[in-house]
């Protein structure tokens, strides 16, 4: 059982959404980069590399499940890409 839950792999069909995001919106990068770090810990703590109480544990996984739902929010609502500048923004 994989216990990584990468954003990509958790929404594939929103993959490019996830890129534009992640390289123009920084309110978005910084969710984005929290989440992956919590990621990281629960799995270290789960693979017992690192250690930590039940509580502490759980008060992971929840702040990851709540990153997450925000995240989906946010590429839910994102703009979509401008037909014309590629989601640059430029037109030429």
């Amino acid at each position: 059982m994989d216990l990584h839950h990468p954003i990509l792999r958790e929404f594939p069909e929103h993959r490019e959404a996830i890129k534009r995001l992640k390289g123009g919106d920084e309110h978005f990068r910084h969710l984005y980069d929290e989440y992956h770090r919590l990621d990281d810990e629960i799995y270290r703590i789960e693979e017992e590399i690192d250690f930590a109480t039940d509580q502490e544990i759980e008060e992971r996984k929840m702040r990851r499940a709540k990153l997450k739902d925000y995240i989906y929010h946010l590429i839910k609502h994102a703009p979509p890409v401008c037909p014309t500048c590629l989601g640059t923004g430029a037109t030429n």
